[in-house]
């Protein structure tokens, strides 16, 4: 069983603007609502590699009805918890004429300590050896920075396995419950070393650094530069895939998604990185946060390319 959690769910808006110029008026000539929140996104492409998970998360308003009601449009299963207020929307402008991809992301719906008790509750009801837990996104500002770090802490007490998608304190935080596995983007790693890493061996240092504090797979998204992959001796880099991009968000979350799904055995590494490159990679061919389609996952896989880093 894999359960996702998301504490800031969204719904995101994608626009397509032809020429986007700051400070001037603006057309849009395509518009599309999605149910987002990057547990959220784990969850569908989760489901759209015929997986399942169990979306947990919070949810408020009227915009919750509407995210709650495309996730049983989908068949993935649920246990959100309402809160009062409303979730938020998250403006996604796209320029395909330059391409550019610009996220305007309001906050998020202040949560209590009775609502963070009623959501333990749900993520840890039936959580043991068999479940793995997805931690994944940002917090309202209401939410201490530790919440991640001690869910992960007490899910690998009860025999879990635990995957962390975070930036900032939340990241820093969750380190510290050394979980299976990481993925931070490049600016994320960056921010957490406190440094540059302008070369592709500063990324692969800083990452080996990371097993070394306990972390068991980390993954660095780069972009379309690919990713790099870290798991015990073995550092892996893996190109980008030459595709056209219509969206680049929720890549990092296809690539999440695709790695819960990657069984433990000979040649892990290897099998992760085919499946969350690829995954990635049809991602961002969507328009939106629509989750890929299986076929063209598969039709990616012998086309990635990697290599052992030394």
């Amino acid at each position: 069983m894999i359960k996702t959690v998301t504490l800031n769910a969204a719904i995101d808006k994608t626009v397509e603007v032809q020429d986007f110029r700051l400070g001037a008026v603006s057309r849009i000539s395509k518009l599309q609502l999605d149910a987002g929140g990057k547990g959220i996104n784990v969850s569908k492409v989760i489901q759209a590699l015929n997986g399942k998970s169990i979306a947990v998360g919070v949810l408020a308003g009227r915009n919750g009805e509407f995210i709650q009601a495309e996730i049983e449009r989908r068949g993935i299963a649920h246990d959100f918890l309402y809160v009062e207020g409303e979730t938020r929307t998250n403006l996604k402008v796209v320029d395909p004429v330059n391409s550019s991809f610009t996220d305007i992301n309001e906050p998020g719906t202040m949560i209590s300590e009775d609502d963070l008790k009623q959501l333990e509750e749900k993520i840890f009801k039936d959580l043991g050896s068999e479940t793995s837990l997805v931690l994944s996104g940002s917090v309202p500002s209401s939410v201490p920075s530790s919440l991640y770090r001690q869910w992960l802490e007490r899910a690998k007490a009860l025999g879990g396995k635990t995957f962390l998608d975070a930036e900032g304190e939340l990241l820093r935080e969750g380190l510290k419950a050394k979980p299976f596995l990481v993925k931070p983007n490049l600016y994320e790693l960056e921010h957490l070393v406190g440094h540059k890493l302008s070369r592709l061996e500063d990324v692969a240092a800083a990452a080996r650094n990371l097993l070394r504090q306990g972390v068991e797979v980390l993954v660095v998204s780069l972009g379309s530069e690919g990713a790099l992959f870290a798991y015990q001796e073995q550092v892996i880099h893996a190109e980008g895939l030459p595709i056209e991009v219509k969206s680049t968000v929720g890549a990092g979350d296809a690539m999440v998604a695709a790695l819960t799904l990657v069984p433990a055995g000979e040649d892990y590494l290897a099998r992760a990185v085919r499946w969350s490159i690829a995954t990635s990679a049809a991602q961002v061919t969507t328009p939106g946060t629509q989750p890929p389609e299986l076929s063209k996952v598969l039709s990616y896989l012998d086309q990635v390319r990697y290599h052992l880093l030394a």
